[in-house]
């Protein structure tokens, strides 16, 4: 465990949302990214719902989450002991101590009970290089096995109560896998594609659907992040430096 982050030179102290929130996060290895904020300004919360975080690394997402919608309460599971001190610590610094705790777990262990409104993740999703990163964090939380989803979902499946929402982040070509994860226990998928600029291919889906649902699939107009001169596009900007929703609604 990090007593003091403060201090200890493999740590760095980041700002997100445009300076509204900061956090610890290892100078090597897993880091928080564009892809956390974007998780948490698409998850269809509402004040008084019980939301969980699997794979919540040092806590970017879920403090987005918990900074954006008042009243929530929010449980982050992370299975490396490291994050999970530097997660701790991020909840206390940015004073949400009250609303958030973070726990050391497997995310595809069954969960005690079907308590949660909201299961937010962003699993790891790339394939294994043929030259995979030296760092093991590193490797644990970018490569995906043929499995991973397929568990991770069920785990989402076992946590939220029924009509609760999974809302997930993974990389665009990914769809078919998206639908095979979700088919046996999920409906109302609302599917969101992220580009980085005019004219060139999707990067991410963004996706939430509901546990016990029917109903069918809704893809949504695209978030564009960047526009023809490079520069962030108004609504990128809305999401990623103040904190704005996207609209995937609660089906």
């Amino acid at each position: 465990m990090i007593e003091n982050p403060e201090a200890a030179p493999e740590v760095t102290d980041d700002a997100i949302l445009n300076g509204r929130l900061r956090l610890y996060q290892p100078r090597r290895g897993h880091r928080f990214g564009h892809d956390a904020i974007l998780l948490a300004a698409a998850v269809p919360a509402a004040p008084g719902d019980r939301a969980v975080e699997f794979g919540a690394g040092v806590g970017a997402a879920s403090l987005a989450l918990l900074a954006r919608v008042p009243d929530i309460d929010v449980t982050l599971m992370e299975i490396d002991p490291g994050l999970s001190a530097l997660a701790r610590r991020n909840i206390d610094r940015n004073s949400f101590s009250g609303r958030a705790r973070a726990v050391i777990r497997d995310v595809t262990a069954p969960a005690q009970d079907a308590a949660y409104d909201r299961v937010l993740m962003n699993p790891p999703f790339n394939e294994a290089p043929l030259q995979p990163s030296p760092d093991p964090k590193r490797r644990a939380a970018h490569e995906a096995t043929p499995d991973l989803l397929h568990r991770w979902i069920a785990g989402a499946r076992s946590a939220l109560r029924d009509g609760g929402t999974v809302t997930l982040i993974w990389r665009a070509e990914g769809l078919q896998d998206i639908l095979a994860a979700l088919a046996a226990d999920f409906g109302a998928v609302w599917i969101l594609p992220v580009y980085p600029a005019p004219g060139r291919a999707a990067i991410r889906l963004i996706v939430t659907a509901e546990k016990g649902a029917r109903a069918s699939l809704r893809m949504l107009a695209p978030l564009i992040l960047n526009d023809a001169l490079a520069c962030p596009t108004a609504d990128a900007e809305a999401v990623l430096r103040q904190g704005a929703r996207l609209p995937l609604p609660a089906p």
